[in-house]
């Protein structure tokens, strides 16, 4: 069996064996396929696709490719969550220690920065000494111990989607169901978690903008996820503004305690309870007395979320002091701000084209080895429906040097668009897939 034939056959609209899907994974995983042939197949799938059992093998041949965590030693049914990808998405900074606060546990697997949208882990890591690898051994302790960790990927854990998520991410091939739902699903199944919700963003700022292609995706990770044993529920939200206000690393972290303590942006507030209250449900099974946050502020329901956080913070070598004094979380030396060219209502935002000037400020990578900065991005003075008069603040950059602000300044004022009416609400919650 040759890679090369592999490559042409799926150029062609093949439907490439169990057999021919597991070569491929093992040949990349232990590096006999190089990069460059692993790019000319992506982009082929890019373009002609997979199967539903194309996905499902390439799925279970990505989970396997290296350790799979037991999670049996912690007690309760295991929940884990995630997103697809989105512009100022704090959901995961917020729920894991409001969920937990509950007494559900909260296994958690976190990516990195992916194109235009943020990455949990570079997120975190913005707090001094914060740790986002443990052994198996560490992370059934923590989840035990204080029901809550958030770990990234292991070079032992599904190894197959780690190399592959890095090439993706530079070659254009991020926007495809069957590589998003084999990317996200190997990834969760080997983390072993017991019940999964699902963030699937849609809209101008996700990954897929098309409403059919995000349900195609929520219902195939559904779908893979029940197969595999695990209960699975899918959420479609809004992605056609940035969620929140903040857009970078430190800023999201600052914002996420902001929320935590009850004073963050209304956006988030709503849409947390959303998936929030689906973790804990299958906790209950195993411990009645887990009950889902009403809201986001409803910290009295469930205990002290920020102090569940500060602990979260703490046994991951972070410096807890972050959850009451902010300003130790890095700073950017730049500021300014873009105002408004006429009066009107902010009736768009372009997520991407903000999303997209934040990378390019340095808060994700342009390429696999760029440094994240994590002080850099934007702080939304304007969303969707506000009233603006000429010169007002619609955002405020924080930037490393002058020279980056002016490079996108231009970028960020076109990404408002401002009519002369207020739009349509629009939900955040779209529709829900899976039991």
């Amino acid at each position: 069996m040759r890679m090369y034939d592999l490559i042409r056959k799926k150029r062609d609209g093949g439907q490439l064996t169990e057999e021919e899907i597991r070569f491929l994974i093992e040949g990349f995983t232990k590096g006999d396929i190089p990069d460059y042939q692993m790019a000319a197949f992506t982009m082929a799938v890019y373009f002609r696709g997979m199967t539903d059992e194309e996905t499902a093998a390439l799925t279970l041949a990505m989970a396997h490719s290296g350790d799979v965590v037991d999670l049996s030693a912690i007690e309760g049914i295991k929940v884990d969550k995630h997103s697809t990808g989105g512009v100022g998405d704090t959901t995961t900074l917020v729920l894991a220690p409001l969920v937990a606060a509950c007494g559900a546990p909260v296994a958690k697997m976190s990516g990195r920065a992916l194109g235009h949208t943020g990455g949990t882990l570079d997120k975190l890591e913005s707090i001094p000494g914060f740790n986002v690898y443990m052994t198996p051994e560490q992370f059934v302790e923590s989840v035990n111990r204080i029901k809550v960790a958030v770990i990234g990927q292991t070079a032992s854990i599904a190894p197959a989607d780690g190399k592959w998520y890095k090439l993706r991410d530079v070659t254009a091939t991020v926007e495809n169901v069957s590589l998003i739902a084999a990317s996200i699903m190997s990834k969760k199944l080997a983390a072993g978690a017991d019940a999964l919700v699902l963030d699937v963003k849609t809209g101008q700022g996700a990954f897929l903008k098309k409403f059919e292609d995000t349900v195609k995706l929520a219902e195939t990770m559904v779908s893979i996820g029940r197969r595999a044993g695990r209960k699975t529920v899918a959420l479609i939200t809004d992605m056609n503004q940035p969620l929140g206000r903040a857009i970078g690393n430190a800023l999201e972290v600052k914002e996420a305690i902001e929320t935590l303590r009850g004073h963050g942006p209304e956006d988030v507030a709503e849409l947390v309870p959303a998936p929030g209250t689906q973790m804990p449900l299958p906790a209950r099974a195993a411990d009645d007395a887990a009950r889902p946050p009403r809201t986001a502020h409803d910290a009295a329901a469930c205990g002290r979320p920020p102090e569940k956080f500060r602990e979260m913070i703490r046994n991951q070598g972070g410096d807890p002091r972050v959850v009451d004094d902010p300003s130790l979380l890095p700073t950017a030396p730049v500021r300014t701000v873009v105002e408004a060219p006429r009066s009107g209502w902010v009736d768009g935002i372009d997520a991407y084209a903000l999303g997209d000037v934040t990378m390019l400020l340095g808060a994700g990578r342009r390429k696999q080895d760029d440094v994240v900065d994590h002080a850099v991005g934007l702080v939304l003075h304007a969303k969707l429906g506000s009233k603006v008069e000429e010169g007002d603040v619609l955002c405020e950059v924080h930037a490393r040097r002058p020279e980056d602000v002016a490079a996108v300044e231009e970028r960020i004022r076109n990404a408002f668009s401002i009519g002369p009416r207020a739009p349509e609400p629009r939900p955040l919650v779209l529709r829900r897939i899976g039991d």
